[in-house]
């Protein structure tokens, strides 16, 4: 430690017992260069400090920590600590590290929030006395009490039994009991107070990123935004009777796990599982075979590929049956056109003179709608279009709201086979690190995964490819990098965009 000038031995597994002793001989030279760094940077943080430290005067130990706590707070020094939570070393100088260094919620402004009923702008300061506010930001499925859901008390307190409200789905919760958590075991307590970690049994409807606050002072504090999944995998029980018990599994990992969604391909009756990687799937199956005791069989991941047009058109839908009795009769035209990249979905409606009733209008709108769930290329969803409503006709009897959306939606597909539709794919922004000698490598097989390759850092000894790679040919890439780099490279992911599939492959894609 550079601030005690004291070297720390751990001697047991679970890192309890600690025993202090002096620096070793062959590590003094070091601790002396890199302690000298760390009293410049803590100097630089006030006058009186560096002017102590420039007349060659010893940093009492409580001046070198309230140093560090000022540069952490303005964000101008990172303090590290080393450890190994895996050993469970050094947990406890981290833990004292945050209490430190870290900025406390009274160094911080006071949350803000927004009015449910709009956008007037809230604050819930960090005390107590304030009225109570928290966000939900964890579910977990315990064996014994079941749905658990983590929250962190951002203002007021909290008894147990009392009621509260989810702003953000509108419902009212009742806070069954509060757990205090540790890591192996946990504690039944009656109250919460601001500032505090805890779980409470028998919330129904909470889910991840919601807010619970009072019911006469609603608010809703920041939400997390859960990114959409990149890779879809069909799923399988190896036993019809793990069926249900699959659905069941399924349904408690999607509740703790935003970013993990479950669904059911009415195509071709498959469940599929979305997540945000390879890693993360993977993790879901052996979590259902561990915990749930649910075996099951993996199909090929699939991507989540995307249609959109590339040319303005007009198209027109007609839905005319005639049969004994009352018919249907729904006529629409229809201007479809491309947008910018990323800017979704828009419906312009244009008529005039009522050509088309008004209450018709909207099922037009949900007609296109349905019809884009499901594209001409390879029934992908459709996005990125401005849909706009110039003229049709009704029939005073036989129209109906069912016939002008069955319209829409023929109209917009006739539209879209004639607007030179296009496959899109998603596009990964890949970070990959590699010592120097293996950049060669690397980069030809990012080259040859149709990766285009936006810059290159240096890191102490290592270099940082920055690419965007397409995501169907990121499967496996984890393995690919490994050997080629002795287990020395690493890569993170994440979505960034979607881009238009090459001829040549969006052929070989629509075959399958």
């Amino acid at each position: 430690d550079l601030v005690t000038l004291k070297a720390y031995y751990y001697k047991d597994d679970l890192g309890k017992v600690i025993e202090e002793g002096p620096i070793p001989e062959d590590m003094k030279a070091d601790v002396e260069k890199y302690r000298n760094i760390l009293l410049e940077a803590v100097a630089e943080q006030d006058e009186e400090t560096m002017m102590k430290y420039l007349e060659g005067e010893e940093l009492t130990e409580q001046e070198i920590r309230a140093g560090i706590r000022k540069a952490t707070i303005a964000v101008k020094i990172i303090p590290v600590a080393c450890g190994s939570s895996y050993k469970n070393k050094g947990v406890q100088a981290l833990l004292d590290a945050v209490i430190e260094y870290m900025p406390s919620p009274l160094d911080i402004p006071a949350i803000k929030g927004v009015a449910p009923d709009g956008d007037e702008e809230l604050e819930r300061p960090a005390t107590d006395d304030g009225p109570f506010a928290a966000l939900a930001f964890k579910i977990m499925t315990d064996p014994y009490v079941g749905k658990l859901c983590f929250f962190r008390v951002y203002s007021g307190k909290l008894a147990s039994g009392s009621y509260v409200l989810n702003s953000t789905k509108n419902k009212r919760e009742r806070i069954g009991r509060i757990l205090q958590m540790h890591a192996n075991h946990r504690e039944e307590i009656d109250m919460v107070y601001s500032g505090d970690i805890a779980a409470a049994v028998g919330l129904k409807d909470t889910t991840t990123g919601d807010t619970l606050c009072e019911e006469n002072n609603p608010v809703i504090l920041e939400s997390m935004e859960f990114p959409e999944p990149v890779i879809h995998v069909a799923i399988e029980p190896k036993s019809k009777a793990g069926q249900d018990k699959m659905g069941i599994a399924l349904q408690k990992l999607a509740e703790e796990d935003p970013t993990f969604r479950v669904s059911t391909n009415h195509e071709t009756g498959q469940t599929i599982i979305a997540g945000m990687g390879e890693l993360h799937l993977e993790i879901i199956v052996d979590r259902m075979m561990r915990e749930f005791k649910v075996e099951a069989n993996v199909g090929n991941p699939q991507v989540a590929y995307k249609e959109t047009i590339r040319k303005p058109v007009k198209a027109e839908g007609k839905f005319v049956r005639q049969s004994g009795g009352r018919g249907q009769y729904g006529h629409c035209v229809l201007e479809i056109e491309p947008r910018e990249p990323g800017s979704g979905y828009e419906f312009v409606n244009k008529i005039v003179g009522g050509v088309v009733p008004k209450e018709y209008i909207p099922a037009i709108d949900a007609g296109v709608q349905d019809a884009m769930r499901n594209g001409v290329l390879g029934g992908y969803e459709v996005v990125d279009v401005k849909v706009t409503l110039v003229d049709g006709s009704y029939h005073e009897v036989d129209s109906s709201e069912m016939a002008f959306k069955i319209a829409g939606s023929m109209g917009f597909k006739e539209g879209c086979k004639k607007a030179n539709p296009a496959l899109l794919e998603p596009i990964m922004r890949v970070d990959v690190q590699v010592p120097e000698e293996y950049m060669g490598d690397v980069m030809g097989d990012l080259n040859s995964r149709r990766g285009r390759i936006e810059g290159m850092e240096a890191r102490s000894g290592a270099q940082t490819i920055k690419a965007f790679v397409p995501l169907s040919e990121m499967f496996g890439y984890a393995t690919t990098l490994r050997s080629r780099t002795q287990g020395r490279g690493t890569y993170t992911m994440q979505p960034s965009h979607f881009e238009e599939v090459p001829k040549n492959i969006q052929e070989s894609i629509l075959k399958v």
